[in-house]
């Protein structure tokens, strides 16, 4: 049985601990809102300039609107970019993104290259330590993150896929949904996907969207400078979705470590108290003991 001594010790380290998780928890919480805001405010941009470009490919007519970074081809050379924290203490944000990439690997082993890049230490570590071949690690990008980080970013890629260096690139990251959920989500950065034509929602607004709008200097210039932008954003966003996400996991994680702390105290000081008894109690007999033999 453990002494007094050592379950007193044992109580205030888990209090200290608690302490601890408890702040975290504090701090995750209140950057967590600042990376909401900014994550609900790119969404509608990045989903409305795939819409523009999708409409600006629709109503083409007779002209040949082309744009490299649209264009597929076949896949023989594909780079993964992983999306991971920096720090962990994030309950299984970090695990979850990297199984995921693990299995994309795997089930594109048949690929005649596939070359990993990575955002993220955990995710770096995790692959050099079991030897696989990382092409660049973007080390101190949330540090630094914005729209122009992210988009240099971005343009590095490009120049790869238009050098035919890789064929396709592809961004694993988790996507934020609440602050207790994130969803992993493997998502085509090249060629770029876009939405499709916008679908009218009414048989009145038919001929609304069947007009066309004039286009300066014309529609290939339009859509040579937005389909670039929409890659940058595309990065962007998966960057802040990850952000976000990790915030959100830190502060489940570290909620639900402090609630465990306090249940673990509660049992220590439960076993304390049973202790003490039982020393005061045998302290007692042989008081009471020692009385009897004197007699």
């Amino acid at each position: 049985m453990a002494s007094l001594r050592d379950i007193r010790k044992r109580i205030r380290s888990v209090k200290n601990t608690r302490q601890i998780t408890k702040a975290m928890k504090m701090v995750s919480a209140a950057k967590l809102r600042k990376a909401q805001d900014a994550i609900l405010a790119a969404r509608p941009y990045a989903t409305m300039l795939d819409q523009i470009i999708s409409d600006l490919a629709a109503r083409s007519g007779d002209e040949n609107l082309t744009h490299p970074l649209l264009a597929a081809r076949p896949v023989r050379k594909v780079e993964l970019v992983l999306l991971t924290s920096d720090r962990g203490l994030a309950g299984g944000f970090n695990s979850n993104v990297i199984r995921r990439a693990n299995r994309f690997l795997y089930e594109n082993t048949a690929m005649e290259r596939i070359q990993l890049s990575t955002v993220g230490r955990k995710g770096n570590d995790f692959f050099r330590n079991r030897g696989q071949a990382i092409r660049k690690d973007f080390g101190g990008l949330y540090q630094r993150l914005n729209y122009r980080a992210a988009a240099d970013v971005a343009e590095e890629l490009v120049a790869s896929y238009l050098n035919g260096e890789v064929d396709a690139v592809h961004v694993v990251y988790n996507e934020f949904v609440t602050a207790i959920t994130q969803k992993v989500t493997v998502a085509q950065l090249l060629p770029l996907q876009t939405l499709g034509p916008a679908q009218p929602a009414a048989p009145s607004e038919v001929a609304t969207a069947l007009v066309d709008f004039k286009y300066e200097p014309d529609r290939q210039a339009v859509l040579d400078r937005l389909v670039p932008q929409a890659v940058n954003i595309k990065l962007y966003r998966a960057l802040l979705e990850s952000v976000a996400s990790e915030h959100g996991a830190r502060m489940s994680a570290m909620e639900n470590a402090t609630s465990n702390a306090s249940d673990m105290i509660g049992s220590l000081t439960l076993t304390y108290n049973r202790t003490r008894q039982a020393v005061i109690t045998k302290e007692l007999m042989e008081i009471v003991s020692g009385a009897e033999a004197l007699k």
